[in-house]
């Protein structure tokens, strides 16, 4: 039986809301639309509560004609859905934020990035705390989701569509809408034939190298124009810059960002794939498995920061987190049984891993030499 998006278990992220409230007078919940943040929201106060405002919905927008009025004799927790239409409250969430006593705490939602809402993290600096939300983990879904989750990705309604012709069904007019509706909403007028024709040129690079120049001559414009479009789709968490790791080893080193469609579900659809069965015939298929794992283990471990490191030479590594002041290397193979690599030899050494994960869809954690190890995905993102 499919599960409904609501009945699924969603405790990794509520607890880091709760976490974060605690902590913060102000949490902002940011992902892409549709990945889940209103029924989350909806968890700590209800829609219908004087205390929930939906910038989507005329009866809300009508309350905030006069903000200050609308909100200063609130108490408790306040949500704001859909922020992005009302930069101009960033203001008055400061001066209500820093109350003495404090009456309340705010949980602003929003599509974009702070980096886009630029006004909202000068405004608010030192007292929001942000909790990325971009739909369902597979930490929570557990290890027989896997398969699912990798061929429709995260968003709720592709993972729960009755059947794989539903889910693709469901992610092309996604694609659309976003594109043609969501992004105007955000200001954003470069036409949407422009960004979907960078969008699949991307999807196609899923997991390389940053090339500039490449996708600037095959899209018919300068470096900057899609260096602007890239940053553009990073800020609506639709494309992830992995950015490189370099040092001085006496090596010519990576030093472009790599570049993943952080959904993979999306992925597919931007590829053509609609099925399992396409999925393992396609050659995107090992790229594909990668920015997967990559995604996962971001959310699951939270490092507090992350790259990924290449030599001219051919060495790689596909992750490098640092993590409580230790250096961690992960390596994501679609293999059966994940052996250890040369490249992988160089990147222990050069960059003084201290422990090495080769993450594969397999069943079966072991050693393949001291410091490393082949970790099944499940296994690696339910690690503490």
């Amino acid at each position: 039986m499919v599960h409904a998006p609501d009945m699924i278990d969603r405790t990794t992220d509520m607890k880091l809301v709760r976490t974060a409230l605690k902590r913060s007078r102000i949490v902002a919940l940011l992902g892409p639309r549709q990945s889940g943040k209103t029924t989350l929201a909806r968890e700590f106060v209800a829609a219908d509560s004087l205390n929930y405002f939906d910038l989507e919905d005329p009866l809300s927008l009508a309350r905030l004609v006069e903000p200050a009025t609308a909100l200063r004799p609130l108490k408790g927790l306040v949500v704001i859905d859909e922020i992005q239409r009302r930069p101009d409250l960033f203001p008055l969430l400061r001066v209500l934020a820093d109350r003495k006593p404090l009456r309340s705490r705010f949980l602003i939602l929003g599509s974009a990035s702070l980096d886009l809402l630029r006004q909202s993290s000068e405004t608010l600096a030192g007292r929001l705390e942000t909790v990325l939300l971009e739909g369902f983990r597979l930490a929570d879904l557990g290890a027989a989701s896997q398969t699912r989750h990798w061929l429709r990705g995260g968003f709720p309604l592709s993972f729960t569509a009755r059947t794989e012709s539903n889910s693709d069904v469901w992610r092309r007019q996604f694609l659309q809408t976003f594109l043609e509706r969501d992004l105007p909403q955000l200001g954003v007028n470069i036409p949407a034939v422009a960004l979907r024709r960078f969008w699949n040129m991307v999807a196609h690079s899923h997991g390389q190298i940053w090339n500039g120049t490449e996708l600037a001559r095959a899209l018919a414009v300068n470096e900057s124009t899609v260096r602007r479009y890239l940053d553009l789709m990073a800020g609506v968490f639709m494309v992830r810059q992995l950015p490189p790791w370099f040092e001085n080893l006496g090596k010519r080193q990576v030093k472009a960002p790599k570049v993943y469609v952080r959904d993979s579900g999306l992925l597919h659809t931007l590829l053509g794939i609609t099925n399992q069965r396409d999925l393992e015939h396609h050659p995107k298929v090992g790229a594909s498995w990668e920015g997967y794992a990559v995604e996962e283990i971001l959310k699951a471990l939270s490092p507090d920061e992350a790259y990924f490191w290449a030599t001219h030479n051919g060495a790689e590594l596909d992750l490098l987190l640092f993590k409580r002041g230790r250096r961690i290397g992960i390596e994501c193979k679609r293999a059966d049984a994940p052996t250890l690599s040369p490249s992988m030899r160089i990147a222990l050494a050069d960059l003084k891993l201290d422990e090495l994960y080769v993450v594969y869809p397999g069943e079966k954690r072991y050693t393949l030499s001291k410091n490393v190890e082949a970790v099944p995905l499940s296994q690696m993102v339910n690690a503490k």
